[in-house]
């Protein structure tokens, strides 16, 4: 099946780049996470089944899309795609969002029903966001340190190492950190590789990433940072939470936190050996249980 890449200017300005895989009547989009750009959903665009049509975006300030606007929550990427959807008039369509993207699709699901009519939250950061720590002198996240501020993360030593690393194309230490942390059963063949730490490099909004993820919150609790908006509750579609069960970036605490929030409203997926990109370490658990949710869910509710 052949996939375009294509970009669209939003109402807002900003030029917004996507992948659109040819054939399929039933739409699907796929949103990516940090570090990452619609290219780390290429083996997932290949063995999704023909009956799905495809697009997956750069976010604002990722891949090959534009940044003339800085972030400054997650809801300047839901609105985003709000723009994008209308403007390619799309409507019913199955939204997957990956970590970052889980955010993003949970707030744009709330703020915009009757667009989006199946969820997959696919290793998916909390609903009531994701803490930023500073690294402690173990080495590990200093959990009662929590950061407030934007100038905050800034100035971490953590984010600081990421961003020098993609200010001077450092794939050794990227790659290094993908193989500790992310590619927990097995690492993707090297072409694909290279062209994964390429697009991470594309990144313009690192810190502006790290600081809309810590004040997130469309619970309804207090996250130990802001209030909750309790938007959670306006999202009534099918929703399937796809956790992975060696996943060293979304712990299970934060997974429990959104099973806790979406109670009996949504179906709970562990996916077997997988770290933070699922798609990577078993791809066909990955493709049987998205097909499989979307199939039974494609009326707008599980069957």
């Amino acid at each position: 099946m052949l996939v375009e890449e294509k970009s669209v200017e939003l109402a807002n300005g900003e030029e917004i780049y996507y992948q659109e895989r040819n054939g399929g009547e039933d739409p699907v989009i796929l949103i990516h996470g940090n570090m990452t750009s619609s290219v780390h959903w290429d083996v997932v665009i290949e063995k999704l089944d023909p009956h799905f049509k495809v697009y997956a975006i750069d976010l604002r300030g990722f891949g090959k899309s534009s940044y003339k606007q800085p972030i400054t929550g997650i809801k300047d990427f839901s609105d985003d795609l709000k723009l994008f959807v209308d403007k390619l008039e799309l409507k019913d369509f199955g939204l997957v969002g990956w970590s970052l993207g889980g955010t993003v699709s949970q707030q744009f699901c709330a703020d915009y029903p009757g667009y989006c009519n199946r969820l997959y939250l696919f290793a998916s950061g909390s609903s009531r966001g994701y803490p930023y720590y500073p690294v402690g002198e173990d080495g590990l996240p200093d959990v009662a340190n929590r950061l407030r501020t934007l100038e905050e993360i800034r100035e971490d030593d953590k984010a600081k190492y990421v961003q020098t690393a993609y200010d001077t194309l450092n794939y050794d230490f990227l790659r290094q950190m993908w193989d500790m942390v992310i590619y927990v059963n097995k690492k993707p063949d090297e072409a694909r590789y290279e062209k994964y730490l390429e697009a991470m490099t594309n990144q313009r909004n690192l810190v502006d990433c790290y600081h809309a993820l810590n004040t997130f919150n469309i619970s309804n609790v207090h996250n130990g940072l802001v209030e909750g908006t309790n938007q959670v509750d306006d999202i009534n579609i099918p929703v399937l939470i796809a956790y992975a069960d060696n996943d060293m970036v979304v712990t299970k605490n934060m997974t429990d936190e959104l099973i806790e929030d979406f109670g009996e409203r949504a179906e709970v997926v562990e996916l077997k050996n997988c770290g933070h990109s699922p798609q990577v370490d078993n791809l066909s658990q990955v493709v049987e249980t998205m097909e499989h949710f979307f199939a039974r869910s494609r009326q707008g509710r599980v069957l």
